[in-house]
């Protein structure tokens, strides 16, 4: 997985963390997260404020 792949990473961060509100996430932690997941391999540096907004919407989305 790569950082553009917003919906699939929120897909495996819904798994992950089911009991956990998207909203209250800080940007750090979710970039964590997202670092942390089976799969995901891409540069770190690749990533800034507007793709975390897009995971954390695609997540909230994911959870509706």
């Amino acid at each position: 997985m790569k950082w553009v792949d917003v919906y699939d990473i929120a897909i495996d961060l819904d798994e992950k963390y089911p009991d956990v509100d998207p909203l209250a996430v800080s940007f750090p932690d979710l970039y964590e997260w997202v670092m942390a997941l089976e799969g995901f391999d891409d540069d770190p540096d690749r990533c800034g404020e507007k793709v975390l907004e897009g995971i954390q919407m695609a997540w909230i989305e994911e959870r509706q």
